[in-house]
């Protein structure tokens, strides 16, 4: 059964608790206590939270410009490979997310310690966000404050928020100095342990091993391809062998 299939069981709710907890439960119909239910290394936890920290934060994302526009909700299906017989449920959880009184930083805030550990799965999310709200072409002043504040719960500093936001779809139009989230003035030993850390960091592999469900394998494919492309650009420009 894929990620999509689960979050709406009743031991998903149980078992995160908390905010994003509360949210299946009021989907699925059945109260969730906050209280109960640790979540606990090993088990799909993490991957469920992780899935529907993204619906419910991305949900809050496409309210902050003050409309929800059909490309946004286009890309939200796009980047997340929903598959057809589970669009309905998704939709669910998005619209209560959308409409529940509790603001986006609850939801941040309970996701940010579930993976305060990994931080590089927190990154992956805020990209995956970020995502979306180029969908319609720009990115809204209320779009960008709320990625910021998501970052700065996530606990990544502005440098790291540059980095991250700085990737796009069209990876050819980013500033690939900014993608890498280096400067000019470092040297090229330097600038190859940033970006062997990077690709380290962001290896598929590592993320899905720490909590991404496989289901978000694609986009971060997409992101360390962009990453991968930033180097080739910042070596031919600096004659790095």
């Amino acid at each position: 059964m894929s990620i999509w299939g689960k979050i709406l069981g009743g031991a998903a709710g149980f078992a995160l608790g908390g905010p994003l907890g509360a949210l299946i439960g009021a989907v699925a119909g059945h109260a969730v206590d906050s209280m109960r239910g640790k979540p606990k290394d090993g088990d799909q936890t993490k991957s469920i939270a992780f899935t529907i920290a993204i619906i419910a934060l991305g949900a809050k994302l496409a309210k902050a410009d003050g409309t929800v526009t059909r490309d946004e909700v286009d890309a939200f299906k796009r980047v997340f490979k929903i598959p057809p017989h589970e669009v309905k449920n998704v939709g669910r959880v998005f619209d209560q997310a959308r409409k529940d009184h509790r603001g986006y930083k609850a939801y941040a805030k309970q996701v940010a310690g579930m993976f305060r550990n990994n931080p590089a799965v927190l990154e992956e999310l805020l990209y995956c966000l970020a995502y979306v709200a180029r969908a319609d072409g720009h990115v809204h002043p209320n779009e960008h404050d709320f990625l910021a504040n998501v970052a700065d719960i996530f606990g990544l500093d502005a440098h790291a928020f540059e980095r991250i936001t700085a990737l796009r779809p069209d990876a050819g139009d980013a500033d690939p100095w900014s993608v890498l989230g280096v400067t000019r003035e470092m040297t090229n030993d330097a600038l190859k342990t940033a970006y062997r850390k990077l690709v380290r960091e962001n290896h598929p592999d590592a993320l899905t091993a720490q909590g991404m469900p496989e289901e978000f394998v694609q986009l971060a494919n997409e992101r360390l391809a962009a990453i991968n492309d930033a180097w080739d650009k910042i070596s031919k420009e600096r004659g790095i062998r």
